[in-house]
């Protein structure tokens, strides 16, 4: 995510707790969303959750990239 601010995010991640707080939340929704795709059962069942975690995913990278512009002015 976001390769052009590699070393910014790793700065943020250490010195701003909302930001880390924002990226850790991010991954975790990311794995949780890999997690029930890739399950056959859980993924024929919990589309709607799904999309409710993908839209969640979404917003809080639009927030982080939000904050990277901020910072990197």
């Amino acid at each position: 995510m976001f390769p052009e601010y590699r070393d910014l995010i790793s700065q943020l991640k250490q010195k701003d707790a909302h930001f880390a707080r924002l990226f850790n939340e991010h991954n975790e929704l990311d794995t949780k969303i890999s997690n029930l795709e890739n399950d056959p059962v859980a993924s024929a069942t919990a589309k709607d959750e799904i999309h409710e975690l993908k839209q969640k995913k979404l917003a809080l990278k639009d927030e982080l990239y939000i904050i990277l512009k901020k910072v990197s002015v």
